[in-house]
């Protein structure tokens, strides 16, 4: 599938795309790079779509009294490289070349700390939700983008955050389509 994406390596900026810049981020150790896409789903407040709530989570300016859930997420110190809106926009929090908090305490493959070797992308939606085919389309895009951009990446390397904190999470739930994805990627 081509991609209207382009990822600038180095900076490990997407081209084209809004920019949030998260504090939530850091180094990654010395000599890693990108081989592992972990596809999340988050909504903020839970099952509530479209509002800034996200954003200013990553960002670390979302206000607690703003909503009563708020409350219980505000101060985390999370993040994660994109965000998929249900329309399809896409915002970057973190560059590639950055390691984003996103998975937590994770392994895959017997590797423990998945932050260090993985990109995250934060899908808008819940576990239950059915998501958009405009979502579909454009995490195929990103993904293409990513795998053209870092050699360690490839189709195979993709996964749910329940595949590498099971048990602790479920994202991106039953509603997210496997095959619908692996299709649009073949």
């Amino acid at each position: 599938m081509q991609s209207a994406f382009n990822v600038h390596a180095a900076t490990g900026l997407l081209t084209g795309t809004r920019q949030v810049l998260s504090p939530h981020c850091d180094a990654r150790p010395a000599g890693m790079a990108p081989e592992l896409i972990v596809v999340h789903g988050i909504s903020l407040p839970p099952g509530d779509y479209g509002g800034p709530w996200i954003e200013r989570l990553f960002a670390a300016v979302l206000l607690a009294a703003a909503h009563p859930y708020f409350a219980e997420v505000a101060a985390l110190r999370v993040s994660a490289h994109l965000l998929v809106r249900r329309d399809g926009g896409v915002v970057q929090f973190v560059p590639f070349t950055q390691r984003a908090w996103h998975a937590g305490a994770s392994s895959w493959q017997q590797r423990a700390n998945c932050n260090d070797f993985s990109i995250g992308i934060e899908l808008e939606g819940t576990d239950d939700t059915p998501y958009e085919p405009a979502q579909y389309q454009v995490l195929a895009q990103l993904i293409g983008a990513l795998c053209a951009a870092y050699a360690g990446l490839s189709p195979q390397r993709v996964v749910g955050h329940s595949d590498i904190a099971p048990g602790r999470k479920s994202d991106p739930g039953a509603a997210f389509d496997w095959p619908q994805l692996r299709s649009l990627l073949s």
